[in-house]
């Protein structure tokens, strides 16, 4: 009765895993990945050689940002761009976003949340000594995740951006964006969101919530591979007004003019920097290939049934070992993960990988049980599920 079992076959066989648990953190690889990277090898790479990029490689960064947008970012063309690392494209569209409201409005702060993803809150501490900024913290619950209410004390007349993750990378919690985004710009401010949690699990809809700015990554639910480029979100109505730190000759108005100075492109290509990862981006178009047949409507449908099942096995086999469930138990407010915890799960984990079963480890005390909709099956949650049991057990 699995509504998307059928797309299992599209994936590599695992050699020695009875149970992948962790699509959250590396998406497994797509039969026609492996195709599309041999073909493009032999006839794109050896085939063209440098006419390649007058060929189409130039805008590859916009058309598969196109593509992203609508087949899961709900976004009109031209406001997503691929390039670069989440980590820098979140350092990207921190900066000029600051930039711009320090030197339009003269605010000063950032508001940001203590169990956000390191990197986000890394970059950040980074940018606001950078810049002499301010952080606001708001301190939020491991177990679930950033409230509108908590947004809305936190932010003043001072808040120059804001910047949360869609769906916590701890806990699974799925927040409000639309409400957020909304309480945010009421109070003067710009939201940035990181979907990578969410992106290719959870249905988003950037244009519908009055987004401002995203990023996220695409080696997770799209599937393409480690060290994936990311994706960029800048609401059109943002793209003059915000200029980007990084500047390369991609994001020039002209690349081959090589002349003196820097003019950014228009757009949302003037996000680029460097030369964008090409031979990165073949893996993405396959898994985006499969993405648009099913569609994002469907990868939720399952990935609540999935996570659904995973919470009624964990209730019954191992909460009375002593596992406590730190996710939301609404599947409204759950994205595509939840986390179980238990003093010893580092072991356990260890343990489990050996058996061929791999969930995520998350300190201090959390088994991540991540499941793709597309590559998942139920039965594979049953057996995973049923090993950490016998571990757990002994």
């Amino acid at each position: 009765m699995d509504p998307l079992g059928a797309m299992r076959d599209r994936f590599v066989e695992l050699d020695d895993v009875v149970a992948y648990l962790d699509g959250n953190s590396v998406g497994r690889p797509l039969r026609a990945a492996v195709e599309r990277m041999e073909r493009f090898l032999r006839d794109q790479w050896a085939g063209r050689l440098i006419r390649g990029w007058t060929d189409e490689w130039m805008r590859w960064p916009e058309s598969l940002g196109d593509r992203i947008a609508a087949a899961a970012l709900g976004a009109a063309a031209g406001q997503v761009v691929v390039a670069d690392s989440t980590s820098v494209l979140l350092y990207k569209l921190a900066r000029a976003a600051v930039d711009r409201a320090a030197t339009e409005g003269g605010r000063r702060s950032i508001v940001l949340d203590t169990d956000n993803f390191p990197t986000d809150r890394y970059l950040l501490e980074g940018i606001a000594a950078e810049r002499d900024l301010r952080l606001v913290w708001i301190d939020t619950d491991p177990a679930a995740g950033i409230t509108v209410d908590q947004v809305a004390a936190a932010v003043d007349d001072d808040t120059a951006l804001v910047v949360l993750s869609h769906v916590a990378y701890r806990s699974g919690w799925l927040a409000d964006a639309a409400a957020i985004t909304a309480c945010a710009q009421a109070g003067g401010a710009m939201v940035l969101w990181d979907l990578s949690h969410s992106v290719g699990s959870v249905p988003v809809h950037l244009d519908s919530w009055g987004a401002d700015l995203a990023v996220g990554c695409t080696y997770k639910y799209l599937n393409g591979g480690p060290g994936a480029p990311a994706f960029a979100y800048v609401a059109a109505r943002h793209q003059p007004r915000l200029r980007q730190p990084v500047w390369g000759w991609m994001g020039h108005g002209d690349p081959f003019e090589m002349g003196p100075g820097y003019r950014p492109a228009t757009g949302v290509r003037s996000m680029l920097s460097g030369t964008p990862p090409i031979v990165a981006m073949v893996p993405l178009q396959a898994s985006l290939d499969l993405l648009e047949e099913v569609g994002i409507e469907a990868v939720r449908a399952k990935s609540v049934q999935l996570t659904t099942f995973a919470l009624e096995l964990a209730d019954a086999w191992l909460s009375p070992l002593g596992v406590s469930v730190a996710s939301p138990r609404d599947p409204g407010l759950r994205g595509g993960h939840i986390t179980l915890r238990r003093t010893d799960f580092r072991s356990v984990t260890d343990r489990l990988w050996a058996r061929g079963v791999v969930p995520d480890f998350r300190a201090p005390d959390g088994i991540r049980v991540g499941l793709a909709p597309l590559s998942t099956s139920f039965a594979e949650v049953l057996t995973g599920l049923a090993a950490l049991r016998d571990e757990a057990s002994s």
